[in-house]
């Protein structure tokens, strides 16, 4: 099926929503060694805010992001990218949306030595054959505060730059939602907390959509909700969080780790 065949006329009424899932089921294996990763979970990340999602190790939280991006297949249940159902979408189809609509911040900044800042931040763009939307890329550029760093190679730059680099590179395509996996797992203190800002100050500012995978309370403070998953499911949220509250939730969740 086409993606123009996709539309909301399929999809369930919902509020403005960036991405959703209905009965979003996610098994590995088979038989007796199955491993139900995601169990018919009922999800919608509202565009416009910054979503974070918690739980114990194993808890699911990586597969979902993983099949609300298009990064995994789902075993049963329907995904959607705005108005556009993922689920079933063929190889190429699903390439353009994740080019066009879905930016990605990994632990690792995953950027490419022998180019320039610049050249990693528009990559995405040049392979997909169209140039970047110069007002908009200064804006992220000048948010970020990379002006002064975009002729710098990977090594050049220390590795809170990188991941600002990697967060540009994200934001630059203007996508519909960012998907940031433990985006601060590689940074120090101070290089975590000023990722976090732009985060936010993308989602406030800039008008993007962010979802966080993170297992730290002060980071998911940063967000305007934190889904909170076990066994699969998600089993509680929190609006307006704090990292106090937070740490408090997930001590109900996962009281083997020492917070």
């Amino acid at each position: 099926m086409s993606t123009d065949a996709r539309k909301a006329s399929e999809a369930p009424e919902a509020e403005r929503s960036a991405a959703r899932a209905r009965g979003l089921t996610k098994t590995y294996g088979s038989g007796e060694t199955a491993v139900v990763a995601l169990d018919s979970v009922d999800v919608d990340i509202a565009e416009g805010r910054f979503t974070a999602v918690m739980g114990p190790s194993g808890s699911g939280k990586s597969t979902l992001m993983y099949c609300l991006a298009g990064l995994d297949t789902v075993t049963e249940g329907r995904v959607w990218i705005g108005d556009t159902e993922v689920t079933g979408l063929g190889d190429a189809e699903l390439t353009r949306l994740r080019r066009d609509e879905i930016g990605f911040v990994f632990q690792s900044f995953n950027l490419l030595p022998t180019l320039t800042a610049l050249e990693n931040i528009t990559l995405p763009m040049d392979i997909g054959g169209r140039g970047p939307d110069r007002r908009w890329l200064d804006t992220v550029i000048d948010t970020l505060r990379l002006r002064d760093r975009l002729d710098h190679r990977p090594t050049q730059l220390s590795g809170g730059q990188q991941q600002r680099v990697a967060c540009a590179r994200a934001l630059a395509s203007r996508p519909r939602l960012v998907f940031a996996d433990e985006p601060t797992g590689n940074l120090d203190s101070r290089s975590g907390l000023e990722l976090l800002d732009f985060l936010r100050r993308a989602v406030d500012d800039l008008g993007q959509t962010v979802v966080m995978v993170t297992h730290d309370p002060g980071a998911a403070a940063h967000a305007d909700q934190v889904l909170f998953l076990a066994d699969g499911r998600i089993v509680d949220e929190m609006p307006r969080p704090t990292a106090e509250a937070v740490l408090e939730r997930m001590k109900r969740f996962d009281p083997v780790r020492q917070y």
